[in-house]
C-alpha cells in the first residue's frame, strides 16, 4: 500500500487523531510559485494565518521518496532554496517518485491524495488547474479536476487560473458531479479578479454553512470533492482587462516557444507576473492567504459538528 511512504508530521496527527482541524497545504507554490526567500516568507505566512483562524497547517510535500503531510520549518527552507529543481508532481508521478527516493512538489492533485491518506478533509491552494484555452484540440486538461470527482477534500481557492478557459472547467465540474460554492458570491471568481462572468451552483456566505454543507455530502457518500471559491480581496483584485490582455500576449508566446503540458502553468504565471509589473504575483498572495483563512475557518466549524 503506497501508505507504507507516509509520513505524518507529529503535530498534525495529534490533531487529526483529536478530531481538530487541519488545513492542508500545496507545496509548488513554494518551489515553482515565486522566487527564494519570497516563497518561504510566504509560505510560512500562510501557515500562521491558519494558526491565527484555529487550525494546524499541513504542507504537503514529496521529501526523499516520502509522502510528507505537514513541514517543518526546515523542509519548507530546503523546499524554497531547491526551487525549480523540484519535481512538479501530479497523480501519476507518485509511485516511481516513492519508488525512487526522489522530492516532489504536490499540485492541487497531489495535494489532495496525501492529505486524505492523512485524515486531513480541508484545504487551502490559490487557484486550481481547469481546461485550458483551446483544449478542444490539444485536450490539456488539468488532473486536478478529475481528483476533485473521485477524492473527499474540500478545495478553497480563488478560482480557477486564470489562464485557463474557464466555462468549459465549469462544464467539466458539472459532469464530473463536483459541486461548486461561491464564497460569498453568486458569480466564478477568475483569480486575480473577482468576476468572470459565470455562476457558480451555490452561494454559501459562512464557514459554517460551508462547514454543513460538506458534512452532508460526506454522510451521503458521495466520492468526489468540494470546490469553494472565494473571491480575492478587492484592495488587492486587478482590472479583468488588464489580466486577461497580459494572459493572451503569454499565451501567444508560450505557443511560439513550443511549451505545452506541466510546463505551461508555471510559464504563464510567471510570464503574465513579468508583464504586469509583479502586480498579478502580489495579487496572488494575498488571494492565497485569504483561502488560508476561510479554509482554516472552516474546519474549525467542520470540527465543531
Amino acid at each position: 500500500m503506497i501508505n507504507q511512504y507516509l509520513d505524518i508530521n507529529p503535530e498534525v496527527a495529534a490533531a487529526v487523531a483529536a478530531g481538530k482541524p487541519v488545513v492542508a497545504l500545496e507545496s509548488t507554490i513554494i518551489s515553482h510559485g515565486m522566487p527564494y526567500p519570497q516563497n518561504v516568507e510566504t509560505a510560512l505566512a500562510v501557515e500562521q494565518i491558519i494558526r491565527d483562524n484555529g487550525a494546524v497547517p499541513a504542507t504537503i510535500a514529496i521529501i526523499g521518496g516520502r509522502l510528507k503531510a505537514g513541514l517543518t520549518r526546515e523542509e519548507i527552507e530546503y523546499f524554497g532554496k531547491k526551487g525549480r529543481a523540484i519535481h512538479k508532481a501530479s497523480r501519476r508521478d507518485l509511485a516511481v517518485l516513492c519508488a525512487r527516493g526522489e522530492d516532489g512538489a504536490t499540485t492541487v492533485t497531489t495535494t489532495m491524495i496525501i492529505a486524505h491518506m492523512a485524515g486531513i478533509q480541508i484545504f487551502a491552494t490559490g487557484g486550481i488547474g481547469g481546461v485550458h484555452r483551446g483544449a478542444e484540440t490539444t485536450m490539456d486538461i488539468s488532473a486536478d479536476l478529475e481528483e476533485l470527482a473521485q477524492t473527499p477534500v474540500m478545495v478553497v481557492c480563488a478560482g480557477a487560473k486564470a489562464i485557463l478557459d474557464l466555462g468549459l472547467t465549469l462544464e467539466y465540474l458539472e459532469t464530473k458531479g463536483v459541486p461548486v460554492i461561491g464564497y460569498g458570491t453568486d458569480e466564478l471568481p477568475a483569480f486575480y479578479s473577482r468576476s468572470s462572468g459565470f455562476g457558480v451552483d451555490y452561494r454559501i456566505d459562512t464557514p459554517e454553512e460551508l462547514a454543513a454543507a460538506f458534512r452532508a455530502q460526506n454522510a451521503l457518500g458521495m466520492k468526489g470533492g468540494m470546490l469553494v471559491t472565494n473571491p480575492i480581496p478587492e484592495a488587492y483584485a486587478m482590472p479583468a482587462d488588464t489580466i486577461n490582455a497580459a494572459i493572451d500576449r503569454a499565451i501567444a508566446e508560450s505557443k511560439e516557444q513550443g511549451i505545452h503540458g506541466k510546463e505551461t502553468t508555471p510559464f504563464l504565471l510567471a510570464r503574465v507576473a513579468e508583464l504586469t509589473g509583479g502586480n498579478s504575483l502580489a495579487s496572488n498572495i494575498q488571494l492565497v492567504f485569504n483561502n488560508a483563512k476561510v479554509a482554516a475557518q472552516t474546519a474549525a466549524a467542520f470540527c465543531k459538528k
